[in-house]
C-alpha cells in the first residue's frame, strides 16, 4: 500500500486553505438577521474541556453511521466524513466512555510518529484507507508538526462523552466509502459525503 506525505510548504498550503474556508464560514455567519433590538437570549455554558472542538459540518447527523470500539469500553461514533473544496476530509463524532468507571484514553491512539507524539495525546494516528486505490491517508499536520485533530484527550468519566473530529487529505471524487482506522480500536467503513 503505498502512502501519502505532505511536505512542510504543502502542509502550509493545506493549513492555509483550511483557514480561509474557516474564514469564509465565519464572515458568511455574520450576517445580521434585522434582530438587532432583541436581547440575546441567555444559555448556560457547558464547562470546558481540553482539546479541540469538532468544527461543525453540514450533514452531520446524531445517528452515528459507524461505530468502532476501542478497549476499556471505549466507543468512537463517527457521525460524519463530510469531503471540503479545499482538498481535505473531516470527520466527526464522539468519543464514548461506555464502562462503568473512568478510562484513560490510550496513548495509542495519537500514532507513533515522533512529530505527532512530540504535541501529546490526540487522535493523530487515524487513518482513512481507500482500498479501491490502494492508498492510505494519514492525519493532516500544520507547519508546527501538530496533527489536525482533537487533541489534549485524558480520562473520561463513566458515560461521559467527548465531541472530536480529524482532517486527513481527500481521496478522488470517485471514492465514497474508505475505512476508518485507530491504532487500539476496531475498523470500520465510513461514507465521504459532499
Amino acid at each position: 500500500m503505498s502512502s501519502i506525505r505532505f511536505t512542510a510548504q504543502a502542509r502550509r498550503r493545506v493549513v492555509a486553505l483550511a483557514l480561509a474556508a474557516g474564514l469564509a464560514v465565519g464572515v458568511a455567519g455574520c450576517g445580521g438577521g434585522g434582530d438587532d433590538d432583541k436581547k440575546p437570549e441567555t444559555t448556560a455554558s457547558a464547562p470546558q474541556k481540553d482539546g479541540t472542538d469538532p468544527s461543525p459540518q453540514e450533514g452531520q447527523s446524531d445517528e452515528p453511521q459507524a461505530e468502532l470500539k476501542g478497549p476499556s469500553g471505549l466507543i468512537l461514533q463517527i457521525t460524519s466524513a463530510q469531503r471540503d473544496a479545499g482538498g481535505f476530509v473531516t470527520v466527526n463524532g464522539m468519543l464514548k466512555n461506555d464502562s462503568g468507571k473512568s478510562v484513560t484514553v490510550p496513548s495509542g491512539v495519537r500514532g507513533d510518529e515522533t512529530e505527532v507524539i512530540a504535541h501529546g495525546r490526540s487522535l493523530g494516528g487515524a487513518t482513512l484507507v481507500d482500498s479501491k486505490e490502494k492508498k492510505r491517508y494519514y492525519v493532516l499536520r500544520d507547519t508546527d508538526g501538530r496533527p489536525l485533530t482533537t487533541t489534549g484527550l485524558a480520562n473520561l468519566k463513566a458515560g461521559e462523552a467527548l465531541p472530536v473530529f480529524m482532517q486527513f487529505p481527500a481521496p478522488p471524487t470517485t471514492t465514497t466509502d474508505v475505512t476508518l482506522q485507530l491504532p487500539t480500536f476496531a475498523s470500520a467503513t465510513i461514507n465521504i459525503t459532499g
